[in-house]
């Protein structure tokens, strides 16, 4: 139980059903669809779509989205992929001819194709119950009416610097970042919903919604095409997972980064680390050098599902074995290429239980603040930035390509005990994702942290998280602990802004649902 004389929040506790999200609005539309005899897909559509009035620094129509789902009176989990490929002329040896080293992070080059709509709309044919039209109600009324620009989205929006062209006009309409509680207005993409709802796909991918992305993109000098547009097509894949503890993590299989987590918990698993002071420099260091590992694996292996060879490598408990034979107790790791050569990036989330206890977790994003910066002329739909995620790198399986997908940051989870799903979560914060869904599943299974506790506690992350590198800690661990990892080796800085956002729901056993929320960021867990 927390100290109720300290700042923090309450878990919420529910039977009907639940959302936990990153904003309060969205939890209540997610709410409302519940109780008017939707299910969680239909909330998690509902809710997601919203977001992009509420959160357009995150996420918006011109995004990708990953999805793990749970369907009623069962136990398996479905996987379905809503990102979208480059365009098919994009060239990797183009861009290099022309000296780039790497994919420009806000160039039109970096502008893959929008998959978040397909997937929304194939989500609501195979699993919902209410139509488009209910389910786009309160994302079109937001667009149109307008919505209040909360704290922490306000923080964000200022750091828009790379904002440009229709990308300003739609996003910075005040002519400069807003003011906390400043009603930001989409006209454009109340039209585009509208469509949406009446037509489904073709509401976005063809016609003229499609006209307008396709013009300004190439306006741009972009190489997109109408037909890149029309083919884009979600999927459903084979979700990847592995044990930690007496649980079992289940992740979005490559093009995304979950199997980084699996590999992570793998080696962290060689550790006790529940005999560590959870926010101790032993803990801290340990995961540090995971992380790290982990990481390198990601960056040779991991890239679109027909390109990754070596997944089952990864996953492989003697993978994990031998990268955690590695790792000094006493000092951090140089460089850590040279030793694994031997052994081998802003976002939404939220999660929906309903009656039935069909579960979805849902993470939903353009990438970096406002994805490329970019925006369509007429409509206003802004352009994510996923293409930035691809290499340069000649033979790299990663390596960028016309009707590839780059490989994602954006990983939604799921927590089983005993083959029984039990928490459907998700840890907001680019390249920070699988490090938080280690963080998350140790200090529930290590620590016996409730899953409000476990948000709320301090984190760190080894690697780049804002542009900057080293090891960041958040202000909620001790100055000796900084002391003593920098003693160890380590690049410690005290991070500039908190690292990451969670959302999580845990599935009692009694049928009691217990949602947890961070307070990190301005949402709320909701139940009925």
């Amino acid at each position: 139980m927390r100290d109720f004389q300290k700042p923090g929040r309450s878990a919420v506790y529910a039977v009907n059903g639940m959302c936990a999200t990153s904003h309060p609005l969205a939890a209540r539309v997610a709410v409302d669809v519940l109780r008017d005899g939707g299910n969680a897909a239909d909330a998690a559509i509902a809710a997601g779509v919203l977001l992009g009035l509420c959160e357009p620094q995150m996420t918006g129509l011109g995004g990708d989205c990953f999805v793990l789902l749970k369907p009623a009176g069962e136990e398996r989990i479905v996987a379905l992929n809503g990102s979208g490929r480059a365009p098919a002329a994009l060239s990797a040896e183009a861009m290099r001819a022309r000296g780039l080293a790497a994919v420009p992070v806000y160039g039109v080059e970096s502008v893959t194709m929008p998959g978040a709509v397909d997937a929304f709309c194939r989500l609501n044919a195979d699993w919902g119950r209410l139509g488009l039209d209910r389910l786009l109600a309160p994302a079109i009324d937001a667009a149109e009416n307008g919505v209040p620009v909360a704290p922490r989205v306000a923080r964000d929006w200022a750091e828009a610097g790379h904002l440009q062209g229709d990308g300003q006009r739609h996003f910075l309409p005040w002519g400069r970042p807003p003011k906390v509680g400043e009603l930001f207005r989409a006209p454009g993409q109340a039209e585009v919903l509208r469509r949406i709802a009446a037509q489904g796909r073709a509401g976005f991918y063809e016609g003229e919604v499609a006209e307008d992305m396709v013009a300004s993109l190439r306006a741009m000098g972009g190489c997109h095409t109408a037909g890149d547009f029309a083919g884009v097509a979600s999927e459903y894949t084979e979700p990847v997972s592995g044990p930690y503890r007496d649980a079992e993590l289940v992740e979005h299989a490559p093009n995304g980064q979950g199997a980084t987590a699996n590999l992570l918990l793998n080696i962290l698993s060689h550790f006790d680390l529940a005999a560590m002071d959870p926010w101790g420099a032993d803990r801290a260091h340990v995961e540090a050098e995971a992380t790290k590992l982990a990481y390198d694996a990601r960056n040779r292996f991991l890239a679109d599902a027909d390109h990754v060879t070596r997944l089952a490598h990864m996953l492989a408990p003697e993978t994990a074995a031998r990268l955690a034979a590695l790792i000094d107790p006493r000092r951090a790791i140089a460089a850590v290429a040279p030793l694994t050569e031997a052994v081998h990036r802003d976002t939404i989330y939220l999660t929906v239980v309903d009656r039935d206890r069909m579960a979805v977790s849902l993470i939903y994003s353009v990438f970096h603040g406002f994805g490329s910066g970019l925006a369509s002329q007429r409509f206003g739909i802004g352009f994510q930035n996923r293409g930035a995620g691809f290499v340069l790198t000649p033979g790299h399986p990663n390596e960028a390509a016309g009707g590839k997908r780059p490989m994602h940051t954006i990983i939604p989870g799921m927590l089983r005990q005993d083959g029984r799903l039990v928490m459907p979560f998700g840890v907001m914060g680019g390249a920070y994702q699988p490090a938080g869904h280690a963080r998350l599943v140790s200090n529930v299974l290590d620590h016996g942290m409730d899953p409000q506790a476990a948000i709320d506690a301090p984190r760190c992350f080894a690697g780049l998280f804002s542009g900057k590198d080293g090891l960041a800690l958040e202000t909620g661990y001790a100055p000796e602990v900084a002391a003593d990892l920098a003693a160890r080796g380590h690049a410690v800085r005290w991070s500039d802004e908190a690292l990451g956002g969670a959302q999580a729901i845990w599935l009692h056993g009694s049928g009691v649902l217990e949602g947890a929320s961070d307070a990190r960021k301005d949402g709320c867990a909701l139940g009925y």
